[in-house]
């Protein structure tokens, strides 16, 4: 996945209270250098220490430690060029105070060029076999890692991803972080202030047979790249008042066939804004592509746009369900 064009957004209250200075816990943790085991993508991982110079890779990530105030524990970040307009985010300050060390991706140069004692990053968001740039491969320089739980390989083939409900992964990874650097209040408030946000938004949305199908388009021509039901699209969808129609691709971000698309009849296709192809040229190919003519979300021009951000695994999620949740009730109230 690469980085998007970031909306400027307003989200819950958790975020502003934890990204703009808020005296929740100290920045970088309570507890002592000792050493903490956590759970990650299903193995027990121990780190010795409390890390200091942590690189993150990809926009999501980044923003995980934001959302956490633990920039001042960042050695750099790794996201393309195009980052997007970060002037409206909650921690839009940390951009500035954390070191932009890659405008493509992390590799071992730039992480040991920033002398990172940590490493978060995702299969798909950094990580890669074909690439040589692997949590074995860094362990080999002496460097630990963090996976991203969205990206966790589930053992379905060699790359399909995801091993919990999206929500829940970003939750993990937000209680993981917090337990690492010792900031585990401010993790917990966080979590509790968008699980708040989520249930506001899904006790308002449509139910049963009101709830418009909903297709996720990421790119992709002659085949669609989308999400399965361990992507965050997947919860995005489903809190917000519809139904995912490739909720049972038990996989992350995959491609499929546009026959299935077709099959299955989206009422609303969701654009993810990211790229050299923009949210605009993805819309007019979606009303253009003769296949799709017959489709409802076409016929209806029922198409949205989310961020990039808001779709990866990233503390944007919540604010992209209510605004998604927003367009459902609207749609809904027209079928």
């Amino acid at each position: 996945m690469r980085t998007p064009h970031a909306t400027a957004l307003c989200l819950a209250a958790a975020l502003t209270l934890t990204a703009c200075g808020a005296d929740v816990e100290p920045s970088g943790g309570t507890r002592s250098d000792t050493a903490i085991t956590l759970t990650n993508c299903g193995r027990t991982v121990t780190y010795d220490k409390v890390p200091e110079r942590v690189v993150t890779n990809d926009v999501g990530i980044t923003e995980l430690m934001f959302a956490l105030g633990l920039e001042d524990r960042m050695a750099g970040y790794a996201m393309p060029d195009d980052k997007g307009d970060v002037t409206g985010v909650p921690w839009k300050d940390a951009y500035h105070k954390v070191r932009w060390l890659s405008k493509d991706r992390l590799t071992k140069e730039n992480v040991l060029d920033a002398r990172a004692d940590l490493v978060l990053a995702g299969w798909g968001y950094g990580f890669s076999e074909e690439g040589g740039f692997t949590p074995d491969a860094l362990e080999k320089l002496g460097i630990p890692s963090y996976l991203l739980t969205e990206s966790c390989r589930n053992g379905r083939d060699k790359t399909s991803r995801g091993i919990m409900p999206p929500l829940d992964a970003l939750y993990a990874d937000l209680t993981n972080l917090g337990r690492l650097f010792g900031v585990e209040q401010r993790a917990a408030k966080l979590i509790a202030d968008f699980r708040k946000q989520v249930a506001d938004v899904h006790a308002r949305a449509p139910q049963g047979a009101e709830r418009p199908k909903v297709f996720l388009y990421d790119s992709g021509r002659d085949q669609p790249f989308t999400s399965g039901r361990y992507a965050a699209p997947q919860q995005i969808i489903t809190e917000a008042g519809g139904v995912n129609v490739m909720d049972d691709v038990a996989d992350s971000w995959t491609t499929v066939g546009w026959e299935s698309v077709v099959e299955r009849d989206p009422d609303v296709i969701v654009v993810c804004d990211y790229g050299d192809v923009g949210a605009e040229q993805k819309k007019q190919f979606l009303l253009s592509y003769a296949p799709l003519r017959d489709v409802s979300a076409v016929k209806h021009r029922r198409i949205f746009v989310l961020d990039y951000a808001d779709l990866v695994e990233s503390p944007r999620n919540p604010s992209a369900i209510a605004r998604l949740g927003t367009y459902l009730r609207t749609v809904a109230g027209t079928r």
